[in-house]
């Protein structure tokens, strides 16, 4: 048995469009699969959560263990990905104690912020990233390894540290590559 699903299951996955070439492992967990959009030649590996608003270019790999959690919307632009265990959140609880937190709670008794998380053309995310709500990766750029992201990062740089800050440009010839 393959260990991802074959095309006539990811038929009645229930999301919302998917195209060809799509690899989602038996072993992910989908949860709303009807905001779900999948662009072609796409992989989402073990272990793997996807939940909301979630809308995933052309050419994308979501690497084993990470999490996207798109209540207020999740974009990942063509040709670009995560790495393991890499987390994206586009809604977040009030931690200042004047709030509950968790989905169990009540919502007038909760204060969940937040807004669409934006993963531009050609950028990957590192490792054990962490995203913030509310933000825009620019094209091209990368974050490395154990980095958060608590801000927009321009485009065509590379990005490293908690929180995420500038090191270097990141050159442009893998545009080229990809035609």
């Amino acid at each position: 048995m393959n260990s991802f699903y074959t095309k006539e299951e990811l038929s009645i996955l229930g999301l919302k469009s998917y195209g060809d070439n799509v690899l989602i492992s038996r072993k992910v967990s989908i949860y709303s699969p009807q905001k779900i959009s999948v662009g072609n030649n796409v992989r989402i590996d073990d272990y793997c959560l996807l939940s909301g608003e979630i809308t995933l270019g052309n050419n994308i790999h979501i690497s084993a263990y990470s999490a996207l959690y798109g209540a207020m919307g999740i974009e990942f632009k063509n040709n670009s990905g995560c790495s393991a265990r890499t987390t994206i959140y586009s809604a977040m609880d009030d931690f200042s104690g004047d709030y509950l937190i968790g989905p169990m709670q009540p919502e007038n008794k909760t204060h969940v912020t937040g807004g669409k998380v934006t993963i531009g053309e050609y950028v990957q995310l590192g490792a054990h990233c962490l995203v913030f709500p509310n933000l825009t990766i620019g094209t091209g750029s990368v974050v490395g390894a154990l980095s958060l992201v608590t801000k927009d990062i321009p485009e065509w740089g590379i990005y490293v540290g908690i929180p995420a800050k500038f090191l270097r440009e990141r050159s442009k010839n893998l545009v080229s590559l990809s035609k």
